[in-house]
């Protein structure tokens, strides 16, 4: 891991911790398979290519949201639909990531 990636690593702690702050909800988009190997407790799950249909769900949540995958491509593509949609989202990459910021 390069100086920067361990800087910009950094940041998305704070940024997570910031969002926890104010009672975000984690979003695991991953696959239920995926999600029954392990997950965040208390996580919502709503596999990617159903957030369009599970919107009005999410923003009846009405809480910022912290999205997480595998590796982070498809919590970047769910936190940008979300925020495109009037969803406040940060993309948290990675579930353990986020899962060690939690420890």
């Amino acid at each position: 891991m390069g100086l920067f990636s361990m800087f910009k690593r950094k940041n998305m702690s704070v940024e997570i911790k910031e969002f926890l702050a104010k009672d975000a909800v984690i979003l695991d988009v991953r696959t239920l398979e995926e999600w029954n190997e392990g997950h965040i407790e208390n996580s919502k799950h709503i596999v990617l290519n159903t957030i369009p249909t599970e919107l009005e769900q999410i923003k009846a949540w009405n809480k910022p949201v912290i999205a997480v995958c595998r590796s982070g491509a498809r919590s970047g593509q769910a936190t940008q639909f979300l925020n495109q949609n009037g969803v406040e989202a940060i993309n948290g990459g990675p579930w353990g990531d986020v899962a060690a910021v939690l420890d």
